[in-house]
């Protein structure tokens, strides 16, 4: 699969035989991952090729929106465009290393001057790859880059007994192990990594789903009621906390990491 650009801000994917991307990859994923791409086409190219291997994805067409983004929620991976409306790829990784955000970033340009790809480098970008590329190669970097910064502390969730492994998408609290469907696993990695904070309905929704909120159902009290009974199941306390007339959250403890 390769993605090329043709007449201005018109790309395309091309499927060749020898190209094709078969996930075989241990990287099973909740991963989340924001692509950063001002051309809308090429984005939503990005994002399809990401989600058929299990990420979740959240893309922004400005660096501005961005830059905003990036200071409000946590991600495991950038894809960040270097020319954008708004904030440039640049300033956003700039910013993002002052104030010691480790999240890794990978820059994707169709400018390939060495003083740039060196600058990017320099201010702390993970790996770079160049307009046009092959879809598969944009995911083996993604899985390379995910692996060499999947350390035991960004690999593991804790919150006193329970915890969440999100390589090996292993669950436990106390001596038992949960098994969860993939849903209810990538709700409670959601919840998990932000304790204290409420999400709405329309977030989780967003997050987890990955399509907008309707009113009318009920599709998160279910999967969060499916998800209680299997992490509270012969425990006290319930970890995940409603608050009426808003969402749900996580339970804030000590020991939450």
């Amino acid at each position: 699969m390769r993605i090329t650009a043709g007449a201005r801000n018109n790309y395309e994917i091309v499927i060749e035989r020898d190209l094709v991307f078969h996930a075989a990859s241990g990287m099973v994923s909740v991963m989340r991952i924001l692509i950063v791409e001002d051309e809308k086409k090429l984005a939503g190219f990005i994002r399809k090729g990401l989600e058929e291997q299990g990420f979740t994805v959240t893309v922004c067409h400005n660096g501005d929106e961005a830059y905003t983004l990036l200071r409000a929620e946590p991600f495991d991976l950038i894809v960040l465009d270097i020319m954008l409306p708004g904030r440039d790829g640049l300033s956003i990784l700039k910013n993002l290393r002052e104030r010691k955000n480790t999240v890794p970033v990978i820059l994707v340009t169709a400018r390939v001057e060495k003083v740039e790809r060196v600058e990017g480098l320099n201010l702390g970008a993970d790996d770079y790859i160049a307009k046009p590329f092959y879809m598969d190669e944009l995911i083996a970097r993604v899985q390379a880059v995910l692996r060499r910064s999947s350390g035991e502390q960004l690999s593991v969730l804790r919150a006193g007994e329970l915890t969440v492994n999100l390589i090996t998408r292993e669950v436990r609290r106390g001596k038992g192990e949960i098994i969860l469907p993939p849903r209810e696993f990538s709700l409670l990695e959601y919840l998990m990594r932000s304790p204290g904070r409420v999400f709405t309905r329309s977030q989780i929704l967003e997050h987890v789903w990955g399509y907008s909120f309707d009113p009318g159902t009920n599709l998160v009290d279910v999967c969060i009621q499916r998800l209680r009974s299997q992490i509270d199941t012969g425990h006290a306390d319930s970890l995940i906390e409603a608050v009426r007339g808003v969402g749900y959250r996580f339970r804030k403890t000590e020991e939450t990491v």
